[in-house]
């Protein structure tokens, strides 16, 4: 029989490091797994209530990390990813007390302790901010790769050069629309990213041949161009260095996106909750067992590189370090409760480590809240295009983009000629996916750039739910660790003369009760220049609404206010004084109610709310203490829409001053119809807010 042929270890590695920190990372699993099971612990010391173990997983993981070294490299990973955070400095201490949710480390006990992030201002590999949610960590890391070609090639940053993102996921969520939008933006732009797809085969208890056909997403992907692929057995290490090795240098090389497929065992159940003898047998068990890493790991090094007394020494060391770190995180205090709404908005002297425009650039782009005089008018459209032109040519961290506003100029021409004057690099159309470009933009918005995003129309956004959520909650949920200020703009609600369920969708009370976004509905040009140049200028994400009706009339044209005008959110403006009711309104609503306030001289006073987050309570109470009466119009669905909000403030707020019930007058609960005649029917019109207000004044 043929000797064994000895290999030795890859030279381009610290092998004693990556033994270290794989046993800290299994020595912690371990600990955690016995905590959590234990019935001797009393709630007082709060367990690990979301416990997801790394087993298996850890060694092709921390040789990862290894290899993270660029400038502004940054990875994003999901819940079973903690070795590759150890790997990169996250300490052992910090890892722990997350997941018992304890004061400080990455969420001060907001969030779910296996979901981490890592901030790195002045360099070095940035862990993005992790979600709960599977396949969501796709789309943001293909915006930081994409940021990275940014930063090197048109803002002549040497040091972003040679950066790449890295992605790691489980076979499972290769079947998510994040995988695949992601992969369309790698390919079709040669971004420096790195598919990284640890493969267990196992979906919770689902086997990998449901996620993708054949189980093997490196062989489906086989005729994908300008992708590299790489596909092994995750368990040896020695193929493991060398296949990493290789997708990282051809990413790093400029040689467009990689994917590296490895198979490693799941050597515990889901997570702590989950009973896997459920669903899998003890063969099955088993088999994973004897492919654990760890061993293979020990005869990669013993005795190439160390005893086997060293190695078991090394062992009890890390033991060691991992209880004391383990103490010390068991000793640190509960989370206060005190400041647990702090950062759900950004707070303008304390910025968040990473995310948004510097300050020293925020500072040079200034602004005034008044308006200019004698400006021409414009068009709604006009309006929101001039002030994008504007500040794309003095803010070079700005871009435009999403489907069809480059060359064509979007698909109500908004964005027209913007794309020839500043160039594709900065106003670009973007692949069919509304997850690829909100949770694009989310990452570029980390890496210090101001993306202000289309969605052709508010009813397309719904495919982008999980990205939208998870940038308004960043802040708060990494304690203003990261920020992603961004601006989403998107057309909705009537058209002119037409409608229908799928173009006319308004429903602002969506993003109302959305956390962490600002909510724009401007019903004229000026208020649009306004708010548009203040979202691209602040701190938080915004939704920038942009009503059909006025992009496609001439309703809401006004004098351009100049290209200094900021009109901070959260202003509402009383378009005419009155004395004997108030009618709150926004958006193209505005319109039809001042037509109809004319028919009642001054005893209408007409308030434009121009933003529902945040909305200007303290205006709307002023004018209703003043009238008395109060109607709310609004273009969304009655049921829990937004003038519910507004008459339950004014039944709290303002009941004294009441002569009459506050009436809202909203669209039935129905889609919003095709026919004229049926839209009409379901709208708001002049003559039913005329009889509304005629109704209130005689109560």
């Amino acid at each position: 029989m043929a000797a064994k042929k000895i290999i030795s270890p890859d030279p381009r590695f610290d092998w004693i490091r990556i033994a270290r920190t794989a046993l800290a990372s299994r020595a912690l699993d371990d600990l955690e797994e016995l905590l959590n099971k234990s019935k001797a612990t009393t709630p007082r010391e709060h367990l690990v209530m979301y416990q997801f173990s790394a087993r298996g997983h850890e060694v092709a993981q921390v040789i990862l990390g290894q290899l993270l070294t660029g400038t502004h490299d940054a990875a994003g990973a999901y819940y079973r990813s903690r070795p590759l955070l150890l790997s990169l400095g996250l300490s052992v201490e910090d890892a722990h007390g997350s997941p018992l949710g304890r004061a400080g480390g990455f969420s001060d006990g907001r969030d779910i302790g296996v979901v981490c992030n890592l901030p790195r201002p002045d360099g070095g590999c940035t862990v993005l901010p992790m979600a709960g949610d599977v396949g969501s960590q796709y789309t943001p890391v293909a915006g930081w790769a994409q940021s990275i070609t940014y930063h090197r090639d048109v803002l002549g940053d040497a040091a972003w050069a040679s950066s790449i993102g890295v992605v790691l996921g489980g076979d499972a969520s290769v079947a998510a629309n994040g995988f695949w939008s992601a992969l369309t933006m790698a390919t079709t732009l040669a971004l420096p990213m790195l598919f990284y797809i640890e493969d267990n085969d196992l979906g919770i208890s689902v086997r990998g041949a449901m996620q993708t056909p054949g189980a093997n997403i490196a062989g489906n992907l086989a005729s994908f161009g300008g992708l590299l692929l790489r596909d092994g057995d995750g368990t040896d290490p020695h193929e493991t260095a060398r296949l990493l090795a290789e997708g990282v240098a051809h990413v790093r090389g400029g040689q467009g996106p990689a994917l590296v497929r490895l198979t490693v065992p799941r050597l515990n159940s889901h997570s702590g909750p989950d009973n896997q003898k459920g669903y899998r047998t003890d063969a099955e068990i088993a088999a994973d067992f004897a492919r654990d890493p760890m061993p293979r790991l020990k005869a990669y090094l013993v005795p190439a590189l160390m005893t086997s007394t060293a190695w078991d020494q090394m062992v009890r060391e890390v033991d060691d370090e991992v209880r004391v770190a383990v103490d010390a995180a068991r000793a640190r205090p509960d989370p206060s409760a005190a400041d647990v709404a702090r950062f759900v908005y950004g707070e303008s002297d304390v910025p968040a480590e990473m995310g948004g425009l510097p300050s020293v650039e925020r500072r040079r782009l200034g602004g005034s809240a008044e308006p200019a005089a004698g400006g021409t008018v414009l068009r709604f459209a006009e309006a929101v295009r001039r002030t994008l032109d504007v500040e794309l040519a003095r803010n070079p961290r700005l871009l435009v983009f999403g489907e069809d506003v480059g060359r064509k100029g979007g698909v109500h021409l908004v964005t027209e000629g913007l794309q020839k004057k500043h160039g594709a690099a900065r106003v670009f159309d973007t692949s069919l996916s509304e997850e690829g470009i909100i949770g694009r933009a989310s990452a570029m918005a980390i890496a210090g750039l101001m993306p202000v995003a289309e969605i052709q129309f508010r009813k397309y956004a719904d495919p982008a739910a999980e990205q939208l959520n998870n940038t308004g909650t960043m802040r708060w949920r990494t304690k203003n660790r990261f920020a992603a200020p961004m601006v989403v703009r998107m057309p909705g609600g009537f058209g002119k003369d037409v409608g229908d369920p799928w173009h006319s969708l308004s429903d602002e009370v969506r993003f109302a009760h959305a956390y962490g976004w600002h909510v724009a509905m401007p019903s004229n040009a000026a208020d649009a220049v306004g708010l548009l140049r203040a979202a691209m200028r602040g701190v938080d994400p915004a939704i920038f609404f942009e009503h059909r009706s006025l992009l496609m009339t001439s309703d809401g044209s006004a004098p351009y206010p100049g290209d200094e005008y900021v009109l901070p959110f959260g202003r509402a403006r009383v378009l005419r004084e009155g004395t004997d009711i108030t009618v709150v309104t926004w958006g193209a609503m505005v319109h039809r109610c001042a037509e109809a306030a004319e028919r009642f001289g001054t005893r209408v006073e007409l308030v434009d709310l121009r933003t529902v987050s945040p909305w200007d309570k303290a205006a709307v109470l002023a004018s209703v203490e003043k009238t008395g009466r109060c109607l709310v119009v609004h273009e969304d669905n009655m049921t829990a829409g937004f003038g519910a909000e507004i008459a339950a403030t004014l039944a709290s707020d303002a009941f004294w001053h009441l002569d009459a019930p506050v009436q809202r007058l909203a669209p039935a609960d129905i889609p919003v119809a095709y026919h004229t005649d049926l839209l009409n029917a379901i709208v708001p019109t002049v003559e039913r807010i005329a009889a509304s207000i005629e109704g209130l004044l005689s109560v």
